[in-house]
């Protein structure tokens, strides 16, 4: 069975109410209310270039700026005026280009804050493609390196010997190299803090995606991140429904519960970005003009600054 298949036949015998129904009750161990602690969390709206991946990326810097964004994240490919898929940023690229097109965002008004590294932990050459990837971050002032696994299990070992290998060259470099849930050796939160404790270096940490724990592993994300919220430096912003059809989509459209998934982080004192890398409307398709992209960057960023100042005003409100 396929595995999309396997998902629908879970979410046709229940389990969608079932994670509906825990997240009704707040299912919160004791771990999230231990983070609500600090100083209040720094939020900052990043949008990824990924979601123009039709486009060139010139056009998604511009697009992300005109929808109201500060901070931007780097995505992977996008097309060129002549319709060729190229990198955002070449893994085999010199820092300098990394630095320039760092200053073409930030001449935009737009402060990048996470790149992708594109290349797989488990991959025989990515501790060296990693401390490339690191080099670029530092040469464009960005803090966060975002990686993952393969969205299948095994090789876990080489996950934690390329992690363990490339911590402190990010810490050298004042990178943090963030894994998120992406299947496989890095399918939950959970599964991630039990690498990130195995590792044991501070420039290591996570970027919580709830919409891949509910989408390949059918698990609660409510749930899953208070096993893992004092890993957590930024979020992968994305929803995901399993009804009425099984697909990712921007955050407010699917089945994740937004209010309780952040308000475990409301209280870190930390600056942490929240990164959109899904915007999409599910059942329809996906807009055929720059333009249609920028507005559902407009609107996701507008839901999750509307959860994120309901919970700081009841945060603020007197016990």
């Amino acid at each position: 069975m396929h595995r999309r298949e396997f998902l629908g036949a879970l979410a046709a015998s229940g389990l969608a109410s079932r994670l509906e129904a825990r997240s009704r009750v707040g299912e919160q161990p004791a771990a999230a209310a231990a983070v609500s602690a600090g100083a209040p969390t720094r939020f900052q709206y990043a949008c990824m270039t990924l979601p123009y991946a039709a486009f060139p990326l010139d056009r998604a810097l511009t697009g992300i700026r005109a929808a109201g964004y500060d901070h931007v994240a780097w995505g992977v490919t996008h097309k060129d005026t002549g319709g060729q898929q190229r990198p955002a940023m070449d893994v085999a690229a010199p820092p300098s280009e990394a630095a320039a097109l760092a200053r073409r965002c930030r001449d935009l008004g737009l402060t990048p804050v996470m790149m992708f590294s594109t290349v797989f932990l488990e991959e025989p050459n990515a501790t060296d493609d990693h401390r490339r990837r690191i080099a670029q971050a530092a040469a464009a002032g960005i803090p966060y390196l975002l990686t993952f696994g393969r969205t299948r299990p095994g090789e876990y070992e080489r996950v934690v010997a390329c992690l363990k290998a490339i911590g402190p060259d990010a810490r050298k470099a004042g990178v943090t190299v963030l894994i998120k849930q992406h299947g496989g050796n890095t399918a939950t939160g959970a599964m991630c803090a039990r690498i990130i404790r195995e590792v044991g270096d501070e420039g290591v940490r996570m970027c919580y995606d709830a919409g891949n724990v509910l989408d390949y592993e059918s698990h609660d994300p409510i749930a899953d991140i208070a096993t893992c919220v004092g890993d957590v430096r930024a979020f992968a912003i994305k929803d995901h429904r399993d009804w009425p059809k099984d697909e990712d989509c921007g955050p407010g459209f699917g089945e994740i519960d937004h209010y309780r998934l952040l308000q475990p982080v409301m209280r870190t004192g930390l600056t942490m970005p929240l990164v959109f890398e899904n915007i999409f409307e599910p059942l329809v398709p996906r807009p055929s003009t720059p333009e249609g992209i920028d507005a559902l960057a407009r609107r996701a960023r507008e839901y999750v600054q509307s959860v994120i100042g309901g919970l700081q005003a009841q945060a603020a409100r007197p016990a």
